[in-house]
């Protein structure tokens, strides 16, 4: 009984989190342009499903303060797409910009857009590597009872989550980030072959604003690993 309060509680706050980080998400006024600046690693970010990249400010703010220029992508708008048209935005988001040497923080559905990035539409390697939060790699089981296409990309079931699932060559290069409960996603965030850490505040939205989190990024950011070749990346996935 203990067990399923605790979980409970863990539910609640981190939607009250959600709630109020998506109201101060709309009403933030701050521009994107202004992360750009920076000396390190730049950084491309790709929020979750319904979320403006705003909604990942606590993160952003702090990859910036550090010396990261950090893009965003205002075509995706509220990521409401499906997973290869938003994977296509950012590919050509990057090739635009003319970015190189370039890493993604995504969270959730950004995870599995960045993936399919990375093994679908980037060829010449411009993505060293990837840090995703709590990111449904494996899908989650509660998917399959929502009626809204943007949300039954989730199930288990879906097609392209089953075909990522058996593609693995990138997964070395992805860090993957995640609390010990996470609402959304009970099969959890392990993804195979990645560098898969676990983080101690609970939750799904929640996480994006705990200091370690951000400790853990950087970090993240800093290790990166071997950058490899990838000719089968030709967006035939």
């Amino acid at each position: 009984m203990n067990g399923v309060l605790r979980k409970l509680g863990w539910w609640i706050r981190d939607y009250v989190y959600a709630v109020a980080g998506q109201i101060h998400a709309t009403v933030s006024t701050t521009q994107a342009a202004s992360f750009r600046t920076g000396e390190l690693k730049a950084v491309v970010v790709i929020p979750g499903v319904y979320e403006s990249w705003k909604f990942m400010l606590p993160l952003i703010t702090g990859l910036h303060a550090a010396g990261h220029p950090v893009h965003v992508v205002p075509e995706l708008h509220r990521n409401r797409l499906d997973v290869r048209s938003c994977a296509r935005i950012v590919a050509r988001y990057i090739q635009q910009a003319g970015l190189d040497e370039v890493a993604v923080l995504a969270h959730s559905k950004g995870g599995l857009i960045g993936k399919y990035l990375m093994v679908a539409f980037d060829g010449e390697v411009r993505i060293t590597h990837m840090v995703a939060v709590c990111t449904p790699f494996a899908g989650s089981r509660y998917a399959r009872y929502l009626l809204i296409p943007s949300l039954r990309i989730f199930s288990p079931r879906d097609a392209l989550t089953l075909q990522m699932a058996k593609e693995e060559r990138v997964n070395a290069r992805i860090s993957s980030l995640y609390g010990p409960f996470d609402p959304h996603i009970p099969e959890g965030s392990v993804l195979p072959g990645a560098r898969n850490i676990q983080l101690p505040t609970a939750g799904h939205f929640r996480i994006l604003a705990d200091p370690v989190t951000l400790s853990t990024v950087l970090s993240e950011m800093r290790d990166v690993p071997p950058r490899t070749a990838s000719p089968e990346a030709q967006g035939a996935l």
